[in-house]
């Protein structure tokens, strides 16, 4: 399971014409599922993101999670990042999650992170989204389980 996170002073995504899911101050999440990933790696990334320190301290070091920093977070699947870009010039997606493996864990990544006190909205799994966001730092992490 890949967790592209970065900090962002706002984000929004929008299907169709309509925003999906909108956030201030917090970390855009873009989530991807591979065929070994399970409960428990679900479990364990929204507590890795929700714990993450990367946010800046009174002394400038990054020592503040999403939480402690007052944000949110907004999560987007991107079953792109699992792409195997090892050979040739297109990527294969063979090293994805099938679509319905994905969204049941996407959505379960997403409860965790309501569980911890995160409004954690989203984009529409398998939609075509389009993300816009403002990069604080820029500060962009990958996270994996």
């Amino acid at each position: 399971m890949i967790a592209l996170i970065q900090r962002v002073s706002h984000a929004n995504v929008v299907v169709e014409g309509e925003t999906a899911g909108a956030i201030g101050k917090g970390l855009l999440v873009l989530l991807a599922i591979e065929p070994n990933d399970d409960e428990k790696k679900a479990k364990r990334l929204a507590e890795r993101v929700a714990g993450y320190r990367v946010f800046e301290d009174e002394q400038g070091k990054m020592n503040l999670n999403v939480e402690q920093a007052g944000g949110d977070v907004l999560v987007v699947s991107q079953f792109t990042l699992a792409a195997d870009t090892t050979r040739g010039m297109r990527p294969s997606f063979t090293s994805a999650a099938s679509p319905e493996m994905s969204k049941d864990l996407y959505q379960l990544f997403t409860r965790e992170l309501r569980a911890k006190g995160f409004k954690a909205p989203t984009g529409i799994f398998g939609a075509d989204m389009k993300v816009s966001l403002l990069n604080d730092g820029p500060v962009t992490f990958q996270l994996t389980v």
